[in-house]
């Protein structure tokens, strides 16, 4: 019974720990990280507590439209230590409830409480804004590892190709149709080849960590990630024109309508500043009763006979305020301007950055067609300096040469893929249509 008990003892202790690893995903892919990071990302987290503070606030500013109640209670003990009374000493004290509620104060309140529900919008925004960026910031991680493990494949590939070369070579200097020099060169080569490997291997090392970081993983997290089989067809995809992107973005991202919403907002504190222009009202109300030693009369009886009802109305007109009011508008009317131009700022920036994208994908499908041919031309011109050199046409200068061109477009066709679809898959989420990548 004693281990029963002790087994589930350890199974509450450790059960939040087990529940938050099933959460993490055996296998990632794209969108697992996405969902993921979106849950775990710390800015992302953030902005929702400042969406919490600013909701309270707008519950604060709103109950200033009803009637507060508070209760105080006074007492006092006088000495009167040169009085001819035989009591020198008395003690008073004094009880009362008090109310207040604000009748008019130039709509300043309720435009406070419209500006708060503005500010809950906005921050609601800054929520969605976080999770486009951590969204953006995983596609392109993860595409920079999918890169890295391509980049690997081929140096691995080059690295066999010249392990291959360099045995034939060996054999080719024993039977005395190369010289020594040849064959140093490519043991050379195949030397350099292993060193890229082991450098193709450590960029990818790094590219894991930096989506790991961007997952809020642990340090004894690991990723597997679902390789996703990318063809032709999905980096030469038809893009859509620039206005069309444009047009969709300028309702989809969140920085614009909060940018919006901040004029709106700003053009409130106007609003509120006017007010401190006119008059105001309070009504206030209250009961109470006290009562003091040596009077003759009982505590009960004091207390009711000094029971007392109050009401009152309080005017206040503003006269002259040294300045105060006029440059509390006049400060808010800058303001305004301020959130207009930064309106108008961040629709250039989303254009900027739109054609930036779109520019950088027809680019990106453009180098990949041409870097198609020239693989093409580079294994056909390759294979055929490999069948002349074995058969002593061609020196070893020749093959390395070609060998490494053949290399270079290799990784050239594999950097303009993931270029493309990645700045594919930013036009996609600047329409508001999300990352569709399997």
């Amino acid at each position: 019974m004693k281990g029963v008990i002790t087994s589930i003892m350890i199974w509450l202790a450790f059960s939040p720990v087990g529940v938050k690893a099933q959460d993490k995903p055996e296998e990632w892919n794209l969108s697992r990280c996405i969902r993921y990071a979106r849950e775990q990302n710390i800015q992302v987290k953030k902005s929702k507590i400042s969406l919490e503070e600013n909701r309270e606030q707008y519950l604060k500013s709103k109950a200033q439209l009803f009637p507060s109640l508070s209760f105080s209670s006074s007492h006092n003990w006088v000495n009167r230590p040169k009085s001819v009374e035989a009591d020198e000493n008395s003690y008073s004290g004094n009880y009362g409830f008090s109310s207040s509620v604000a009748l008019y104060q130039g709509g300043q309140l309720r435009k406070q409480v419209r500006q708060q529900e503005l500010q809950n919008q906005i921050q609601e925004l800054y929520i969605r804004e976080a999770e486009n960026n951590i969204e953006i910031a995983i596609t392109e991680s993860f595409l920079q590892v999918l890169y890295a493990m391509e980049s690997v494949g081929i140096n691995k590939n080059t690295e066999e190709v010249s392990r291959q070369q360099c045995e034939r070579a060996r054999q080719l200097y024993t039977a005395g149709s190369i010289s020594k020099s040849d064959l140093a060169q490519l043991e050379s080569q195949y030397s350099t080849d292993k060193y890229q490997t082991v450098a193709a291997r450590a960029t990818l090392e790094e590219n894991r960590l930096s989506l790991k970081q961007l997952l809020e993983l642990n340090i004894m997290d690991d990723i597997r990630l679902n390789i996703p089989s990318l063809s032709e067809s999905d980096v030469l995809k038809l893009l859509p024109s620039k206005q069309e992107v444009y047009t969709a973005a300028l309702d989809f991202m969140p920085e614009i309508a909060g940018s919006r919403l901040s004029v709106v907002s700003a053009q409130s504190d106007v609003a509120i500043a006017k007010a401190g222009y006119l008059p105001s009202l309070n009504l206030t109300a209250g009961i109470g009763t006290s009562h003091v030693s040596g009077s003759g009369y009982s505590f009960s009886d004091q207390l009711r006979h000094n029971f007392n009802e109050s009401v009152g109305v309080t005017l206040s007109v503003p006269i002259a305020g040294n300045r105060k009011n006029k440059s509390a508008v006049k400060l808010a009317q800058l303001s305004v301007e301020n959130a207009e131009l930064d309106y108008l700022n961040s629709q250039k920036e989303l254009l900027k950055t739109v054609e930036t994208v779109y520019l950088d994908a027809l680019s990106s499908q453009n180098r990949y067609k041409a870097a198609m041919e020239s693989v093409k031309a580079a294994m056909q011109s390759y294979s055929l300096v490999e069948e002349q050199f074995n058969l002593g046409m061609k020196n070893t200068v020749e093959l390395l040469t070609e060998k490494n061109n053949l290399l270079a477009a290799q990784q050239e066709l594999v950097q303009a893929k993931y270029m493309a679809v990645l700045n594919l898959q930013l036009l996609n989420f600047y329409q508001g249509k999300g990352i569709q990548f399997n």
